[in-house]
C-alpha cells in the first residue's frame, strides 16, 4: 500500500490547504471528516494523521473530539490549531480562554529544534520572517490557548500570550502547534509539515503525477470495462484532462458531448472542436451541441447567482439526458470535479461558501449508472501536471481557468446575448494585451515566478454617465480581475503594471461597444473568491 497521510476534518477552513502542502512533500494526502470510522482508517492505514484546524472550543459540550481509540493505532499524529489543543485536552492537559487572544503573523520563539521544529528559526530576518534571533514568524488564529501540557509532552516553543505554542511526545508519536503552518503567511510553515511527513512519519515522498494517471487509467479501465461514458467537456483545463485520461482509459467507449451553452468566451466553441473534434487526434466520439439560446431563455429574469449556477447546472444535465437517448444506453457520466469545487461546496464540516455546479448543482434524476469523477482529489496545479503527463500541448493545459458556468458567473445580475457580448470583447482584448505583456516580459510567463494564477474581464451590473466624443452615454462598467495564486484556496490581487491597466482600459472602452468605465479588482481571497459570483 502507497504512503499516505490522513487529514481529520474539525471544520477548519484551511484543511484543504494542509493536504496541499503535504503534496508538495510528494506524499499522497486526503481530507475526511473527524467522524470517519476508525476502521475505515485502520484500512487506509495511514503513514500519519493531521487534525485540523476548527471553530470549536475543545471543551464545549458539542465540541467535535477525536476517537480515543486514534491514540493507540501507533500513528504519529499532528495537531493544528484546534487540532492541537484536542490533542492537550484528550490526553491530561487543560486547555483554556486566552487572556488575549492572537491573529495574524506572530513571533513564535523555538524552545526546542526536534521533531517537526528540527531547523525552525535558525536562519536569519528574511528565512524567518522574525528580527529575533531564535524566533520564527507563524499565522495564529485562536481565542483559547493549551494553559497547561498532558504529562510525557515537552513544549517545544511559546510566544508571548501562549505558553504552549507548540509541544510533542515524540516517544507516541503525537506533535502539536497551535499555529498554521499551511498558510503562507508561516515563513517556514512548509518546514514543519515536511518535517512531520518525511522525518517523523518517515515517508520517502514517492507519489509523483505518472504514478496518479497509470492508477487513474488502470482503475478507470476497470470500472468503465465495456460500459458507453458520457463525459461533459467544457474546453477548459480540467474537463479537458478528464475527457483526455478518459480517452487513454476506454478509448471509443467515450462519447464527449461539447455544449456550447453561450457562456463560452470568444471564439471558444470553435476552437474546442478544433482540439477534440473529428480532426483533432484523440480516440474518442464528440459530439457538439449548439444550446446557446436554450440557455439564455432560461436565465432570463434571473440575478441571484446561485440560481443561475443551479439552472445553468441542471440544463447541461438536460442537454446530456437528451444526447445520451441519441446514443443508447450511457453507463457513466464524466465531470472535471476537481478538489477545490469540492471544499467549496461543503466537504467535511467547512462552512459553504458557494455550490459549483460539478458537485452541487446535479438534479435529482440523473439517467447514469454512476458519475465518474478522476480528478476529483486534484488541485489545480496538480491538474496540469496530469495533462502534461498525458501529453497535452502546454497552451491547453496552461490556458485559463473557466468555471463550469462560463460568464452566467462573470455577469453580475440578468445574463442576455447583449450582455455576453460585451464581455467576451473586454475578456479577449484583456487576454490579448495580457500574452503581449508576456511576451515583452512585463509579465512573467507560464512556469516561471510570479505566474499569474488567473485572469479575466467580468462585467459588472452597474451602469454610469460618460461621455464619448461630444455625446452623453449611460453604458457599463467591466472589472479586470488577476490573482496570484497557487492552490486557488487563497489568493492576492496581482500588481499589474499600470501601462498594462492603462492599455487594456483604453481599448475595452474606445472597442466594446456600450462600456464606458473599467474598473481593476484589488481584493484578495479571502474575504472574496476569484470569481464575482
Amino acid at each position: 500500500m502507497r504512503e499516505n497521510i490522513l487529514v481529520l476534518d474539525f471544520g477548519g477552513q484551511y484543511n484543504q490547504l494542509i493536504a496541499r502542502r503535504v503534496r508538495e512533500c510528494n506524499v499522497y494526502c486526503e481530507v475526511h471528516p473527524y467522524t470517519l470510522p476508525i476502521d475505515d482508517i485502520k484500512k487506509m492505514s495511514p503513514s500519519g494523521i493531521i487534525f485540523t484546524g476548527g471553530p470549536n472550543s475543545v471543551y464545549g459540550d458539542d465540541s467535535p473530539q477525536a476517537d480515543p481509540e486514534i491514540f493507540k493505532l501507533g500513528v504519529p499524529v499532528l495537531g493544528i490549531c484546534y487540532g492541537a489543543q484536542l490533542l492537550a485536552h484528550q490526553l491530561g492537559g487543560k486547555v483554556a480562554t486566552a487572556p488575549v487572544s492572537e491573529y495574524g503573523r506572530t513571533d513564535v520563539t523555538i524552545d526546542g529544534r526536534n521533531g517537526v521544529l528540527a531547523g525552525v528559526g535558525l536562519g536569519d530576518a528574511k528565512e524567518t520572517g522574525s528580527q529575533i534571533a531564535g524566533n520564527s514568524v507563524f499565522w495564529m488564529s485562536h481565542t483559547d490557548y493549551i494553559a497547561e501540557a498532558p504529562s510525557g509532552f515537552a513544549v517545544t516553543a511559546h510566544t508571548t500570550v501562549c505558553p504552549v505554542a507548540a509541544m510533542e511526545n515524540p516517544s507516541e508519536g503525537f506533535y502539536a502547534v497551535q499555529f498554521h503552518p499551511e498558510v503562507v503567511h508561516s515563513v517556514e510553515g512548509f518546514k514543519v509539515l515536511k518535517n512531520f511527513v518525511l522525518e517523523v512519519c518517515g515517508c520517502k515522498g514517492d507519489w509523483k503525477m505518472d504514478d496518479f494517471v497509470a492508477r487513474t487509467i488502470k482503475d478507470i479501465r476497470a470500472k468503465a470495462a465495456g460500459g458507453k461514458v458520457l463525459c461533459a467537456l467544457s474546453g477548459g483545463v480540467d474537463s479537458s484532462v478528464a475527457a483526455v485520461l478518459m480517452s487513454k482509459a476506454v478509448g471509443k467507449q467515450l462519447t464527449c458531448v461539447f455544449v456550447d451553452h453561450g457562456l463560452l468566451r470568444k471564439d471558444e466553441g470553435d476552437q474546442v472542436e478544433a482540439i477534440f473534434g473529428p480532426e483533432g487526434s484523440y480516440d474518442l466520439n464528440f459530439v457538439r451541441v449548439n444550446a446557446q439560446q436554450r440557455f439564455y431563455d432560461k436565465l432570463a429574469g434571473v440575478t441571484d447567482p446561485e440560481a443561475k449556477r443551479k439552472i445553468i447546472g441542471e440544463e447541461f444535465i438536460r442537454v446530456f439526458e437528451e444526447e445520451a437517448k441519441k446514443i443508447g444506453a450511457v453507463d457513466f457520466l464524466v465531470q472535471g470535479t476537481i478538489y477545490p469545487d469540492v471544499i467549496e461546496s461543503g466537504l467535511g464540516k467547512s462552512a459553504v461558501i458557494k455550490s459549483h455546479h460539478n458537485v452541487g448543482g446535479l438534479p435529482d434524476h440523473v439517467d447514469f449508472k454512476e458519475i465518474i469523477e478522476p480528478l476529483r482529489m486534484l488541485f489545480k496545479d496538480e491538474v496540469r501536471k496530469a495533462g502534461l503527463e498525458l501529453g497535452l500541448p502546454e497552451y491547453l493545459v496552461y490556458r485559463q481557468p473557466f468555471p463550469g458556468p462560463g460568464l452566467g458567473v462573470r455577469i453580475v445580475g440578468e445574463v442576455t446575448a447583449e450582455k455576453v457580448k460585451i464581455v467576451q470583447e473586454a475578456d479577449a482584448i484583456y487576454r490579448e494585451e495580457i500574452a503581449a505583456a508576456m511576451e515583452s516580459g512585463l509579465i512573467p510567463k507560464y512556469g516561471q515566478p510570479g505566474t499569474l494564477g488567473q485572469y479575466f474581464a467580468a462585467l459588472t451590473n452597474m451602469r454610469s454617465v460618460g461621455v464619448m466624443g461630444d455625446f452623453r452615454t449611460y453604458d457599463y462598467a467591466v472589472a479586470l480581475r488577476a490573482v496570484m495564486t497557487s492552490d486557488f484556496m487563497t489568493a492576492e490581487a496581482a500588481h499589474l503594471p499600470w501601462e498594462v491597466i492603462d492599455k487594456v482600459t483604453t481599448r475595452i472602452v474606445n472597442e466594446v461597444e456600450h462600456v464606458n468605465r473599467v474598473f481593476y479588482d484589488c481584493t484578495g481571497k479571502p474575504p472574496a473568491t476569484i470569481e464575482l459570483e
